[in-house]
């Protein structure tokens, strides 16, 4: 099979880079819309859905006017690491953070919901600190719903286009991801390449939605006198 293994390489990388650093940003930011009592949460969750109905192009132009060579954070990056952001691996980092933000965020909010709150303040009358009832109770119920967060944010940052073409150009073996090695061929006329690269990705991806899918089969099995109660409690 004739297969970019370059590019192929190259998004796995950002992909795993990004699905990492999601957990880290999601699990927090999902425990704090969850269990918030503010009203105007309701902000905070739009700007996080907001990559889901915002054009690709649109918030790749505004992340790259902001990681420009003149903007203050380009600046900054430059005179730290000598290299610049913008059409960089770093950069596609970024913006893939920014993109995927909500593929993260969502499975982990939904998960934390369906948690039973009495078991979070029966800890919590017996002593237990804010961070212990989250990592023995809390994350370990809804593990599901994380491991889907991992799942989602590495399948959707695999299959960027629109976003990594404008942060980070088309840069061989730097910036050069497999969707945009596909376009390449098919601008080249080369669809025997293309076709392959493309199979790979169907199949991932259908093995990627077949997880999800099956992950949450679990998710609504193991609570199903719950669900109810949360949603109307909504």
């Amino acid at each position: 099979m004739m297969l970019n293994w370059t590019a192929i390489m190259l998004s796995f990388r950002l992909a795993s880079c990004v699905s990492i650093l999601l957990l880290l940003i999601a699990l927090p930011v999902g425990y704090w819309i969850t269990f918030s009592p503010r009203r105007w949460k309701f902000l905070v969750e739009a700007i996080v859905a907001m990559p889901l109905i915002l054009p690709p192009t649109v918030l790749g132009f505004y992340i790259l006017v902001a990681i420009s060579p003149r903007s203050p954070m380009g600046q900054l990056y430059e005179q730290l690491t000598g290299r610049r952001l913008a059409f960089s691996f770093s950069g596609l980092v970024l913006a893939s953070l920014l993109y995927s933000l909500p593929f993260a965020v969502q499975p982990i909010v939904s998960a934390f919901e369906l948690v039973d709150r009495n078991l979070l303040q029966a800890a919590a009358v017996l002593g237990a600190s804010r961070l212990r009832r989250f990592s023995t109770i809390l994350l370990p119920l809804a593990r599901n719903g994380v491991l889907t967060a991992f799942v989602l944010s590495f399948a959707h940052t695999l299959g960027e286009f629109g976003i990594v073409l404008m942060v980070g150009g088309n840069i061989p073996g730097v910036t050069q991801t497999v969707s945009i090695a596909i376009y390449d061929d098919v601008q080249a006329l080369n669809y025997t390449s293309a076709a392959h690269t493309s199979l790979l990705l169907l199949i991932f991806s259908f093995l990627v939605l077949s997880l999800v899918y099956a992950l949450n089969r679990r998710i609504f099995l193991a609570w199903p006198a719950r669900q109810p109660a949360a949603l109307s409690a909504r």
